[in-house]
Formats: C-alpha cells, structure tokens, sequence
C-alpha cells in the first residue's frame, strides 16, 4: 500500500503575488527564499512580511525569474519552496484519525485521485480540497500530475499546507481504508446515486477518475457506492476540478445540516 519508507522530497516554487503572500501568512517555514525582480514597483508589504518571517530577499533580473518559474506567470515574484514531501499514507492515516472509533467520531474526508494528469486540474482540486476540510489526498505514483510551478500556483499555496501521499496500489489503498472505517464513493458522469441523495455524512473516501477515461474498473470494483451530479440541458460532463468541488462541499454541507 504505501510507497516506500521515505516519503519523496518536490523543489517547487510558488509565483505570483497572491499565493506568495498566502504562503508568507500561513507557512514561512517552507520558504527558502524570495526572488523579486529588480526595480519592480508595490512590493513592500511582501517584502517586509517575508523580513519578518526570517525569508531571504534576492532582487534578480527578470531573465532569473522566467528561469525559476517557468511558463506561470510570476507576475515579478517567486517564493523558492524548501522541499515538499509527500506524506507516507499510514502517518496520513494516523493523524486524521488512528483507530476505528475516532474514524467512527470524526467522520474524516480524504480525496483520491485516479489519474488526474492535467496540473492545473490537480491544483484546483486541492485548493478546493482544503477549503472543504479534506483531511488529506491519495494519488497514484504514476500517471498523475506531479507537484510542480503550475500546481502551486493553480491551488494557491494549497499544496503546501494539506498532506497529499502516493500509493503503488490504488484498490488495495482503498481496501485498507474501507477495513478502517471509511466508506468509498465513486464519481461517475452517469448511473450514480444522485449526489442529493446519497448519504455522505459518514467517514468518507471520495474518488475522483481522470479528465477523459474515468473511474479505471479496477478502482470502480473496490468503490462502496457511485455518486453523479444531475445536470440539466446540454451539458454532458463537468470539469474534473468542478465535479470534485461539487461533491465535496455536498458532503460538508451534509455535516453541517446534521450537526444543527
């Protein structure tokens, strides 16, 4: 199930004003430096949180900054992140929740990607995840969008601050959760329970397939029930990062209905 001892160390970085001063706010300390770039205008506030927050400021040449940022747009600012590991799916596991009961009290959500390759999908979905109170997020080591520039800056620093771990082996990944206390639900376009209907206000493990292809049968088989999104008209499908987002506040909302 897991991926290894280690968990794998990403260099990334961060671009752009917004995501730079999120990252400045919430996690200094995965910053190792700041690059801004020379005689650029209206940076002050950044530069003196990121003072404040012991980050070092390079003033480079906007050469230097296209380099380290490749195709975003860095808009005159990158954060060089320190390393971002992945976390080890059993140390996910047990901070979320490390037994049976407290699975059973907490009704943990987690996010498991099947395949999701598209970067800036990818980093939607855990912006979204993280403002829905995802515990945590499950991708498949290969075939799935790694955590790079576009990712970072597609989830606004999200990635930074909610885990996300890598299994070899998607099904016996969701097998162990579902021995755990989890419940498996499928995203699929059509044949699902509709998502209004279905009972979401329990420990849940949601899967979302790739942007063409879906839910692969292999983890279709281990899912405890599928959900749709009813949509009216012409529209056949949603985007990956749309239908997750759907789905998942459906779930909170189930929560804060039933907690009134």
């Amino acid at each position: 199930m897991a991926v290894g001892k280690r968990a794998k160390a990403v260099s990334s970085v961060v671009a752009g004003r917004k995501p730079v001063k999120e990252a400045l706010e919430r996690h200094p300390e995965k910053l190792d430096r700041l690059l801004l770039r020379k005689g650029l205008q209206g940076l002050g506030a950044i530069r003196r949180a990121a003072t404040a927050a012991g980050v070092p400021v390079q003033y480079v040449p906007h050469e230097r900054l296209q380099a380290v940022a490749g195709a975003v747009n860095h808009q005159g600012i990158v954060a060089v992140a320190a390393a971002v590991r992945y976390t080890e799916l059993n140390t996910m596991f047990a901070a979320i929740a490390p037994d049976l009961d407290a699975v059973k009290a907490s009704k943990p959500i987690l996010l498991a990607l099947d395949r999701v390759q598209d970067p800036r999908n990818f980093g939607a979905i855990i912006r979204t995840a993280a403002a829905a109170w995802v515990g945590g997020i499950i991708v498949p080591v290969t075939h799935s969008a790694p955590i790079t520039t576009v990712v970072l800056k597609a989830s606004a620093g999200a990635a930074l601050r909610i885990p996300i771990a890598r299994t070899t082996d998607m099904p016996n990944t969701l097998t162990a959760l579902k021995e755990r206390g989890y419940f498996v639900a499928g995203t699929v376009r059509k044949g699902g329970e509709p998502i209004g209907e279905a009972d979401l206000n329990r420990p849940l493990v949601l899967v979302v397939g790739s942007e063409g292809a879906g839910l692969r049968p292999a983890i279709a088989d281990v899912c405890d029930f599928m959900v749709s999104i009813p949509m009216s008209g012409d529209v056949e499908s949603l985007n990956v990062s749309v239908a997750a987002g759907v789905v998942l506040f459906m779930a909170v909302n189930q929560r804060a209905a039933r907690s009134l």
